[in-house]
């Protein structure tokens, strides 16, 4: 990491302190730069070493990082004009985005000076950047987008991907969607041998297409080195049940979940609001039941599970949700946080590196620093 302190009064330590310092975009969400420093302000209050790089229009940005006392001496900024907008192509973003905040905050990973970068920006935009100048750990074919998903699990949340990196996945892909998300699983959720689950139309073998076919064959066969559950075919009714931990499916079919739960909460809590509030009775009901249905609009409420976390590059990228307020893009930063605190990113490329993949010669090309030993 290199010595922010030369660059800015307000840098985060220099190496050799125990800090982790966060690269974020601080341009690219909906709600703009207010939200994500009143983000930043909430994880660090929560976390006492973090400290961050904040990327964006510095005339924007200084007032609004002078009135969080709790981020002096913690956050520098970098000054960026351009911003990569929703509608921007991802080919446009790479030919043109350089002196943007997405593109300058995925450059302090690539260049060690953080140990991960969030942002609420264009996704496409974020994921071809991410790729081109982090590039893959070596043997990963397609990168993923993991998130986690509210289930009756113990710990609470599901893992699945991909939601949306790319619309495509043969076997070999969904066979690495499987070791990476299990990596993210047992890494994020502490679970020492996470289930894993083949979205499907149906549980039966017979059933799908044949690459989904050919994939549940070959993650079978990687479960005892992989050291996870391979329970087979999961339906989508199976996404947040306590039968499984990871749910492995192509991008375009997670987005597709993942988009349609947003909105059927969405609509449950318009309709459990109208209910509630539509008769004297209900309303004094609901007065009874406040604290009960204070927890079950938490447990539901996205902001929490703000984050998608791309696996398979190097460097680890948490993509925030656009229209993410101060809680949500605080969720993410701490994912963030986590995420490196836990050094998750050489563990997931351990992970990758043990499980060669059919067809592929660059399975064992992974560096040395990323084959510590250590269990994925």
């Amino acid at each position: 990491m290199a010595d922010l302190t030369e660059q800015s009064q307000n840098a985060p330590p220099a190496n050799g302190s125990n800090r982790i310092v966060v690269s974020v975009d601080a341009m690219g969400g909906d709600r703009g730069p207010a939200a994500v420093v009143a983000g930043l302000a909430i994880s660090a209050q929560r976390n006492p070493r973090i400290a961050f790089i904040l990327h964006g229009d510095a005339g924007k940005l200084d007032p609004l990082v002078a009135r969080r006392a709790v981020l002096a001496g913690r956050c520098e900024i970098r000054h960026a004009d351009g911003v990569v907008s929703m509608s921007d192509k991802p080919a446009q973003v790479l030919r043109t985005g350089k002196d943007t905040s997405m593109w300058s905050t995925i450059e302090a990973v690539r260049d060690h000076e953080a140990e991960v970068a969030v942002s609420c920006g264009n996704t496409g935009a974020l994921m071809v950047l991410s790729t081109m100048r982090l590039r893959k750990v070596p043997g990963v074919i397609r990168p993923a987008i993991a998130c986690y998903w509210p289930s009756k699990n113990k710990h609470g949340f599901n893992v699945m991907l991909d939601v949306g990196a790319d619309v495509r996945a043969d076997a070999t892909d969904l066979l690495q969607y499987a070791m990476m998300g299990t990596s993210y699983a047992r890494n994020s959720l502490g679970l020492a041998r996470p289930r894993v689950g083949l979205l499907n139309v149906g549980t039966e073998e017979h059933k799908g297409r044949p690459e989904i076919k050919a994939a549940a064959e070959l993650i079978a066969a990687a479960a005892p080195v992989g050291e996870f559950e391979f329970i087979g075919n999961v339906e989508g009714s199976d996404i947040p049940s306590a039968k499984v931990d990871v749910i492995v499916t192509d991008g375009f079919t997670g987005n597709v979940a993942l988009k349609t739960a947003e909105g059927t909460v969405g609509l449950i809590k318009s309709f459990f609001k109208e209910a509630l509030t539509a008769t004297l009775p209900a309303k004094i009901g609901a007065l009874f039941a406040a604290r009960q249905i204070k927890i079950l609009t938490a447990r539901t409420d996205p902001r929490q599970v703000n984050g998608g976390v791309f696996l398979g590059l190097n460097g680890t990228v948490v993509k925030s949700h656009g229209a993410a307020d101060a809680m949500g893009i605080a969720a993410a930063v701490n994912l963030a946080f986590d995420l490196a605190e836990h050094d998750f990113n050489h563990k997931l490329a351990a992970r990758v590196a043990s499980i060669p993949v059919p067809g592929h010669d660059d399975q064992n090309n992974t560096n040395d620093d990323e084959q510590d030993g250590t269990k994925a």
